[in-house]
């Protein structure tokens, strides 16, 4: 039975315009009680609990700001849909064709920051429901749709949900890929800090998250370094007295296919003999340089289930009264954490730098032979036709803060991966696909026969 309609499809894409157009970034300079995260990210909750109302869903929005929900169905059994309406930066990020805030449609893609990670999946599933609820579907237990406005950060929403609100029974997250994650590596985001310098200023890098696309260097040595660079193979673009090392962006977690500014700028110095008295510089351009998951650093850590770690070097910064580089680690599922924990505390030490825990996200792990996991998966295969099989992920997603919870859809394996990307685009067609398996999904989840 399909039970998406047109009239559902036109309603999503008009919902999905409205709030990717809201800029949904942290922003802590504009924190106060009952706005933890900035108006943008209150704006986006509070514009999609309005949705949500007026789509027939009872809403909830948590007084201090920091999540909110839209339920309908009744009973004990409680289903979760976790989605997230915060937003990573695009200031700064280069390439963009559109404005990132402003939805355009075309060549039958919606570009805007946010159609893929996560406002759109989330208006799949949300419009995928109200499908149902047209269809005069009645449901067996409640579905609830939890809103987060942190998840591209700390996570302070889903945390601050968990100490409030019930659990749920059973749910899952639409902030990956098909067919679903039964598993996902932890998460480790650190700072190291040492001493500063009064011969480097750097500030490079940014989201712990992001692997770097471009590093500025400003300074006497500039034309040093960019013969450096010519060696080295590396591009940048030269302005004034600096230069910027281009890279290219990707999430964290596929750290290894992106291509790191900072390191490369860093590997830069080193071959041009620059600042190689300072601990950060050395570090990241003699001993990490290209590597991607650490093994240059801490030791190499895999595992059968989820493979090698993965390893970013985010953010470099240098002033007059210290050094500080970002790190983020996604870890083997049955690697323990203090055996990376002390590794890392060791290893930083020689270089005269002290450990700082950042983020911390245990590992998620739900059997195959779940219930919850075989009856997705029957779904996503009976109207899909791919018989692919499920996978371990080095993202994090909100599914891992709940138990019985995984992270299904929303991308397939052919979609192109603009995840934390310039021009973040994610094509109609699939859009309405994913409403379409979302609907089943659900009706099979939680539907009354």
């Amino acid at each position: 039975m399909t039970f998406i309609k047109e009239e559902h499809r036109q309603q999503a894409v008009a919902a999905l315009s409205h709030i990717v157009a809201i800029p949904s970034v942290l922003d802590e300079t504009d924190s106060h009680p009952g706005q933890p995260f900035g108006a943008g990210c209150l704006k986006a909750l509070e514009e999609t609990l309005a949705i949500c109302q007026k789509l027939g869903f009872r809403t909830f929005q948590d007084p201090e700001g920091y999540y909110g929900y839209a339920e309908v169905g009744a009973g004990v059994e409680l289903f979760g849909i976790l989605c997230h309406l915060d937003v990573v930066p695009a200031e700064g990020q280069e390439g963009w064709l559109t404005n990132p805030f402003e939805p355009v449609i075309q060549d039958g893609k919606i570009i805007a920051r946010g159609v893929q990670d996560d406002k759109g999946p989330t208006m799949a599933a949300l419009f995928g429901v109200k499908a149902l609820m047209d269809a005069g579907v009645e449901f067996n237990q409640r579905v609830r749709f939890i809103f987060g406005t942190d998840e591209e950060n700390l996570w302070r929403c889903i945390n601050r949900y968990n100490e409030k609100e019930e659990m749920i029974t059973a749910g899952f997250a639409p902030d990956s890929k098909f067919p679903l994650t039964f598993a996902e590596k932890g998460l480790l985001q650190v700072y190291l800090t040492g001493a500063g310098s009064n011969e480097l200023t750097l500030s490079c890098g940014g989201a712990l998250n992001v692997v770097p696309d471009h590093a500025e260097y400003r300074g006497a040595s500039r034309d040093l370094l960019a013969t450096a660079l010519d060696e080295l193979g590396y591009a940048y673009e030269e302005h004034g007295m600096g230069l910027s090392v281009l890279g290219k962006s990707v999430h964290s977690k596929l750290a290894p296919k992106g291509q790191n500014a900072v390191t490369r700028l860093a590997q830069g110095l080193v071959k041009a003999g620059l600042f190689t008295e300072l601990s950060g510089v050395t570090l990241l351009g003699a001993v990490i340089g290209e590597d991607a998951t650490g093994a240059s650093f801490v030791g190499e850590f895999s595992d059968e289930v989820s493979g090698p770690m993965t390893m970013n070097v985010a953010s470099l910064s240098i002033t007059p009264e210290e050094t500080r580089i970002g790190l983020d680690f996604r870890y083997p599922v049955t690697l323990e954490k203090e055996t990376l924990v002390k590794a890392l505390t060791e290893k930083a030490a020689t270089y005269g730098l002290t450990y700082h825990e950042h983020d911390y996200l245990a590992p998620l792990y739900v059997p195959v032979d779940s219930p919850l996991i075989t009856t997705l998966l029957a779904t996503y295969r009976e109207l899909t036709g791919d018989q692919t099989e499920p996978f371990v992920n080095g993202g994090a997603t909100f599914a891992r803060a709940m138990t019985n919870c995984v992270a299904f859809g929303a991308m397939f394996a052919d979609t192109p991966d603009y995840v934390h990307q310039a021009n973040e685009q994610w094509s109609l067609a699939s859009f309405y696909q994913v409403m379409e398996i979302y609907a089943e999904t659900i009706y099979r989840m939680c539907g009354k026969k």
